[in-house]
């Protein structure tokens, strides 16, 4: 089969996912609304707290915006999971198992639409929390963009992990949630990085969200560049190729899953 056959196979899932995006644009334009609510209610502690780091001038905005713009980005990752699940809920799984897409293309048409929504939530957040809560940059634009690149990548490639590992999608609703949560603790989202637990701190480089928050961290307050974000970038990268060869592993055209219905 050509290029440009398997291309245009993944284009036309694409298509039907932006379809139906479109269609339900409320689960999208909630996980966008909230963590800017969220940040009024958090960017007062963070003042107070990076202000006792020394940080000088800071509003609380550096560490409110980075924190749950990555704790809002993934709980995205059940919106990877509903992508498959509800195939097998609509039983049209079996149909697209017939058509002449293969498995590599079913999981590439099923990781674009995601990983579009993910930079598009992960730039309103920014942009708009950043106007919203007074949120000065004192680095690099383009390395911010990055480090947001490779979360939302990391993301997406988690989701799909979870997809080919959980039967149910209540599995996956119970696993993404709690995810979301851990990382976010962990990850320093909740708190600056320096403040964490002492029992945290060992653990906090085991979570994708700790490399996201220090490459933000580092763009925002300490002012750095492309240079700077190189390392939380590649193992953040580093982390999608795990996820990766995990859904490789795992996943299985024939599987079936269990959705709501």
């Amino acid at each position: 089969m050509s290029s440009e056959g398997s291309l245009g196979r993944i284009a036309s899932l694409v298509r039907h996912d932006i379809r139906l995006q479109l269609r339900d644009p409320a689960p999208l334009l909630v996980r966008t609304v909230m963590p800017l609510l969220l940040m009024g209610f958090m960017q007062p502690l963070f003042r107070t707290a990076l202000r006792a780091e020394q940080v000088e001038g800071a509003t609380g905005a550096e560490q409110a915006v980075p924190g749950m713009a990555v704790m809002f980005t993934f709980f995205l990752v059940n919106l990877v999971g509903f992508a498959v699940f509800r195939e097998h809920g609509w039983k049209t799984w079996d149909r697209l198992r017939a058509g002449l897409a293969r498995p590599g293309e079913v999981v590439a048409g099923r990781v674009v639409v995601p990983l579009g929504v993910a930079m598009l939530q992960l730039t309103v957040v920014f942009l708009v929390g950043g106007f919203l809560y007074d949120l000065r940059v004192s680095g690099s634009w383009a390395a911010l963009a990055a480090v947001g690149a490779a979360l939302a990548l990391c993301v997406v490639m988690f989701g799909m992990a979870l997809v080919s590992l959980c039967r149910t999608v209540s599995q996956l609703a119970v696993f993404a949630n709690l995810a979301a949560l851990l990382f976010a603790g962990l990850g320093g989202a909740l708190t600056p990085l320096s403040a964490l637990p002492d029992w945290a701190r060992p653990l906090a480089p085991g979570v994708p969200s700790y490399w996201a928050m220090r490459g933000f961290s580092t763009v925002v307050i300490d002012g750095g560049g492309a240079g700077a974000v190189v390392l939380p970038v590649v193992v953040l990268l580093g982390f999608s190729a795990v996820f990766a060869a995990v859904t490789l592993t795992f996943f299985r055209f024939e599987h079936q899953k269990v959705s709501w219905s």
